[in-house]
């Protein structure tokens, strides 16, 4: 799906998504993603199943020195319960985890990231 947002200055958001890719700031991803306002990581997870605290972390000291506010998962195709355990531990660092389908935190990331939130997502490729 085409997001065709406006693109605040120096940030990403995720231009669009689908097809087994992610295209941010012009460039397609053909895998699942950690995103930030400042970065793009390529994440090797491939279901909700395989996500892990020590799976995101790269993603959760991308804010510039700044604790990350919120964690967008994309769960996929549909929204899925987090594994178990992981809310905690993000709430552990100061960090409230919102699980959705990735569409939704495609889309949610993107109006959090024009806000300058401190907002990350962890989107799994549909």
């Amino acid at each position: 799906m085409d997001l065709t947002p406006l693109v605040p200055s120096g940030k990403h958001v995720a231009q669009r998504y689908g097809n087994g890719r992610f295209v941010i700031a012009g460039i397609a991803y053909p895998h699942s993603i950690l995103l930030s306002p400042y970065e793009v990581l390529p994440w090797a997870i491939q279901s909700l199943e395989q996500v892990t605290l020590e799976g995101i972390k790269p993603i959760l000291g991308s804010q510039q020195n700044a604790t990350l506010e919120l964690l967008l998962l994309g769960c996929g195709k549909s929204f899925s319960p987090p594994p178990r355990g992981l809310r905690q531990e993000l709430e552990a660092l100061g960090t409230a985890l919102e699980p959705m389908d990735t569409g939704a935190a495609c889309r949610t990331f993107n109006v959090l990231a024009s806000e300058d939130r401190r907002v990350a997502a962890a989107l799994i490729c549909i």
